[in-house]
C-alpha cells in the first residue's frame, strides 16, 4: 500500500507539472494572464515537491542507482512497447509513458531505503 501512495505521489507532481492533456503547471504558466500571486504560489510548492522527490531519490538511490533506476524503467517500456507491438509515433503517448517511467524512478526513490533496511538491517541517516 505504501509502495502506491509514494507511486501516486510522484505521479502527481510529475504529471501536474507537464501532461500532454494541457491541464498543467507549464500549461497555465502559457496561458499568460491569471492571479499572478496564485501561479507563484502553485509554482513554489511544486518546486518544493520536485526538490523532496529528486533530494530523497538521490540520497536513497546515488548516483548509480538513479541511473540503473533509470535504465531499468526504460528497458521496461521497450520490452512492453516491443511484445505489445506499439511504435512511438504519439507525442503525447510518449509524454505519458516516460512521465510513467520518471514517477516510477522517484517512487523507487522514495521506498529504496525501507527496502534496504528490511534486506539488511541497516538504517539510512545523515
Amino acid at each position: 500500500m505504501a509502495v502506491l501512495v509514494r507511486f501516486l505521489l510522484a505521479l502527481v507532481v510529475v504529471f501536474a507539472t507537464y501532461n500532454p492533456e494541457g491541464v498543467s503547471y507549464v500549461h497555465w504558466l502559457r496561458q499568460g494572464g491569471g492571479p499572478l500571486p496564485l501561479k507563484a504560489l502553485v509554482g513554489v510548492v511544486l518546486l518544493i515537491a520536485w526538490l523532496f522527490l529528486l533530494r530523497t531519490a538521490a540520497s536513497s538511490l546515488g548516483a548509480l542507482g538513479l541511473v540503473l533506476a533509470g535504465s531499468f524503467f526504460a528497458a521496461l517500456i521497450w520490452v512492453v512497447m516491443s511484445f505489445a507491438h506499439l511504435e512511438a509515433h504519439s507525442l503525447r503517448a510518449v509524454t505519458y509513458v516516460v512521465g510513467l517511467a520518471l514517477a516510477g524512478v522517484l517512487s523507487v526513490g522514495l521506498g529504496w531505503s525501507k527496502v534496504r533496511q528490511k534486506l539488511t538491517g541497516q538504517v539510512d541517516a545523515e
